[in-house]
């Protein structure tokens, strides 16, 4: 069974089963491996075959209901992402693939290693590149080619700069800390009722992971 917050046999913690928002439609029923984490206020309809060690955040929504949705092993989609396609058309986000908050993907293919920034849009039948960074904001017209290893920003998307060997190692950082965050998920995460006042001793969290322009 995949992982969903709790999954189908577990109970949480004031036993109410899980409201699971994953549908069959026209007869397809989502694939997903059981390494992958998709969060309950998430929505996963239909043709969607989903890789192992995928985040899927709440509010993302994942419709395969006019055409397929691949996505492949190590890949995240955060929150209040969409993922669609013109019909009779796959959307494919390749292995490690990182789709920012609010991104969204309207058919084509994301490449491997590649991050489609916060708020960004992809429309039909672009294919952007292996380790290319889409800017936060983006807009990529349908039918859009973004070679490998390209820097493209702004409205339309408009490529900038090549990726540089540094870019692409801080990049494949961050998408590790996703890649991790099912397991951590499924390990600690719960409802809960909330505090009223401030514990003594809140331990402080661990600096994971530093911006862009900290690393220089």
């Amino acid at each position: 069974m995949y992982n969903v917050y709790w999954s189908r046999t577990r109970v949480c913690s004031n036993n109410r089963k899980g409201i699971i928002m994953i549908y069959e439609f026209n007869g397809y029923k989502p694939v997903i491996h059981p390494s992958s984490f998709v969060h309950p206020q998430a929505n996963v309809t239909g043709n969607v075959i989903i890789g192992k060690n995928v985040y899927i955040g709440p509010g993302a929504v994942i419709r395969g209901d006019w055409g397929e949705i691949i996505i492949e092993d190590g890949c995240n989609v955060q929150e209040n992402c969409v993922v669609h396609m013109f019909p009779g058309t796959t959307t494919r986000l390749k292995k490690a693939a990182h789709i920012g908050h609010g991104a969204i993907i309207h058919g084509g293919t994301i490449g491997e290693n590649t991050l489609v920034g916060m708020n960004a849009v992809v429309m039909d039948n672009c294919i952007i590149g292996n380790e290319c960074v889409v800017g936060a904001l983006c807009f990529v017209p349908g039918e859009t080619n973004i070679p490998n290893r390209k820097v493209a920003v702004g409205n339309p998307a408009k490529v900038v700069k090549d990726v540089s060997d540094d870019m692409i190692k801080w990049k494949t950082k961050g998408t590790e800390l996703y890649q991790q965050l099912p397991k951590d998920c499924v390990n600690t995460l719960k409802e809960c009722e909330p505090l009223t006042r401030m514990p003594p001793f809140r331990p402080k969290q661990e600096e994971l992971f530093k911006t862009w322009k900290k690393t220089k």
